[in-house]
């Protein structure tokens, strides 16, 4: 059963049409890319999966509910999660801290319970930080938790956005060049905790990403956009013999 379905999305700007009738959906337990040349309309479609952009026309479901009308908040709260291309980490906040900032809409103690600082609000504060620890030992930075933001890798800081995602257990997780300005062996790593991530938990995974051999290995699934529409879509050997795919995206 699919966890979204998005079927005929147009997204128009003025008279420039960026998303054009675009169909597909993502599973439980799969990984989706999304490639194509700049200007392909892949961001744009990632912002309306996240509400960030209305459609002109089409439909999106995600567990059989429409998502189209509602607002990126509301779209989060249902479990759709994203990270972002450039980062969102909060620099004067330690790493930990900002994995706990993922998980504010899952705490049921009020403010007030947290400023008098009773004995219900320490116990949520503990369940947090111990589940938050839990998810930066999953991605092997435990030991970052307590440094600045601002201070950490690129690769770390990937790292602790896809945690923060990741708090709020999202049966969907849409990623924005995970793998953008990232060192190999760092890559590798990236790669093969996404792959766990998705054979183990079962969490559906959609990911824009122009690191062609990176989205080949992670990949089920690849969709090829080129002008706003769907040129292609198959396993990751297929797209890779796929003529048309060769000529608008690999140049040759």
């Amino acid at each position: 059963m699919a966890l979204l379905t998005v079927t005929n999305a147009t997204v128009q700007f003025g008279g420039l049409i960026a998303v054009n009738q675009v169909s597909f959906g993502a599973e439980p337990g799969k990984v989706r890319a999304l490639i194509g040349p700049n200007g392909a309309g892949k961001t744009t479609l990632f912002k309306a999966i996240a509400g960030e952009e209305q459609l002109a026309s089409g439909t999106i479901h995600f567990q059989d509910q429409a998502i189209h009308t509602l607002t990126p908040h509301e779209i989060s709260a249902r479990g759709i999660r994203r990270t972002f291309q450039t980062g969102g980490l909060f620099g004067e906040l330690t790493a930990l801290e900002n994995v706990l900032t993922g998980l504010h809409t899952q705490i049921p103690s009020s403010f007030g319970g947290l400023l008098a600082n009773t004995r219900s609000a320490k116990a949520v504060e503990k369940a947090a930080t111990k589940k938050a620890l839990k998810l930066l030992d999953l991605m092997g930075i435990a030991h970052v938790a307590e440094q600045w933001a601002r201070d950490l890798s690129g690769g770390q800081k990937r790292m602790v956005e896809i945690v923060r995602a990741l708090a709020t257990d999202p049966p969907l997780l849409l990623l924005d060049e995970p793998a953008v300005g990232l060192a190999p062996p760092v890559r590798l790593e990236l790669m093969n905790i996404i792959r766990r991530l998705v054979d183990e938990e079962n969490i559906g995974v959609i990911l824009i990403e122009h690191a062609i051999e990176f989205v080949m290995t992670v990949s089920d699934t690849i969709m090829v956009l080129n002008n706003g529409e769907v040129i292609a879509e198959g396993a990751p050997e297929e797209i890779r013999q796929n003529k048309d795919v060769l000529e608008a995206y690999l140049g040759r």
